[in-house]
């Protein structure tokens, strides 16, 4: 066997597999190691594949750091975006806030009563030190 790919045997020296196989081999691999169908090597339907730590390219094909057009264009896209990207958000559910709520108050409470002792013990101790 010739590589390792996801459990999957390919076709090694021993002439082993199928015409499936064969066809297989002139795929591309995708970065998870999968086959995919079509396409050239290097690109995912059409567009570049972006490199590790470069910039993630643009939709239209400019680069995202770019200050093209007009202030209020680029207000209106930016508002678009934080809309887009608050939808991605996995908003907690009404039990969870109310629990997450008397934890941080519970804990609030036992720190402001921590604090009132320790204040407290230190004052007793300073009047006895110093009189």
């Amino acid at each position: 066997m010739s590589e390792d790919t996801g459990g999957r045997r390919r076709p090694g020296a021993d002439g082993s597999g199928s015409s499936d196989d064969a066809r297989a081999e002139s795929r591309p691999v995708t970065a998870a190691g999968r086959r995919r169908r079509g396409g050239a090597e290097g690109t995912e339907t059409g567009s570049s594949v972006a490199t590790k730590g470069g910039a993630t390219p643009s939709r239209d094909g400019r680069s995202t750091g770019t200050s093209e057009g007009s202030p209020i264009a680029r207000l209106r896209r930016f508002l678009r975006e934080v809309v887009a990207e608050l939808r991605k958000v996995h908003w907690p559910t009404r039990r969870q806030i109310v629990v997450y709520t008397a934890v941080v108050l519970v804990f609030v409470a036992f720190m402001v009563t921590l604090v009132f002792f320790l204040d407290l013990g230190f004052q007793k101790l300073t009047f006895t030190l110093f009189g």
